[in-house]
């Protein structure tokens, strides 16, 4: 059953248990992508996803895919471009400059979902202290990253993009290195793809991904986390030797 939520911003949303199983995970439509309903939203493991000219949608697949930041498969060839410090990385150097590059259409896939209305409100959670992104950087240009939603000791990666070889796996390197560093849990990649699982990334029955974001949402980060000492760049010659 399809679940058609409330339009004022703290309606609450459907238990994800409810979610359908084909399309796998779609659980509600409508609302809005105000910072309070998306809070309550990633609080529930619950994300929005939806492509242009269709109504907001819902999603808590079963099951999910996650990294645990420590451990990261980082391959021999990956190894050596980090310490090689082909490229330098930053956190949160320009927020902007990634979910655009995320939103870009791509040659292997028909269209964007990060439609401008999702970029809006990823960059609203940003002021807010919420979305962080990383980036890998060669000289002055940006070659790739990711960005995601960071609450309690999860962080919930949303999109990342490539504009060079490793550039992306890079940035992941970086984030997983501080994100385990400062106490976090998981890392929510939300569905299976063959690029995450080959970086490490697991499957867990939905069941078990809800008891392990309902231990960690709450929990707090090193009081350093995210502030303005990781914006960089910092060489990754130095930070992987």
């Amino acid at each position: 059953m399809l679940f058609q939520l409330a339009s004022r911003p703290t309606a609450p949303f459907p238990d994800p248990a409810l979610a359908e199983t084909e399309p796998n995970g779609l659980l509600a439509v409508g609302g809005d992508l105000s910072p309070q309903r998306l809070r309550s939203a990633y609080r529930l493991g619950i994300f929005p996803w939806y492509g242009a000219g269709q109504p907001i949608l819902w999603w808590s697949p079963d099951p999910r895919l996650v990294l645990f930041p420590d451990r990261l498969r980082i391959s021999r060839s990956l190894r050596k471009t980090l310490r090689r410090g082909a490229f330098t990385v930053s956190l949160d150097r320009d927020f902007g400059a990634v979910i655009r590059a995320c939103a870009a259409p791509r040659a292997d896939a028909g269209g964007t979902w990060i439609v401008p209305a999702m970029a809006r409100a990823y960059e609203r959670l940003h002021v807010l202290g919420l979305a962080h992104s990383a980036e890998s950087w060669q000289g002055d240009e940006l070659a790739g990253g990711l960005y995601g939603v960071a609450m309690g000791r999860v962080f919930f990666g949303e999109s990342m993009f490539s504009r060079a070889s490793d550039a992306s796996k890079v940035a992941l390197a970086y984030l997983a290195r501080c994100l385990s560093a400062w106490g976090y849990a998981l890392i929510d990649c939300q569905v299976y793809t063959p690029h995450l699982a080959s970086l490490g990334a697991v499957e867990m029955p939905r069941a078990e991904f809800q008891r392990r974001l309902a231990e960690a949402i709450d929990q707090p980060v090193a009081g350093h986390a995210w502030d303005d000492r990781f914006r960089g760049p910092a060489s990754t010659g130095a930070l992987f030797d």
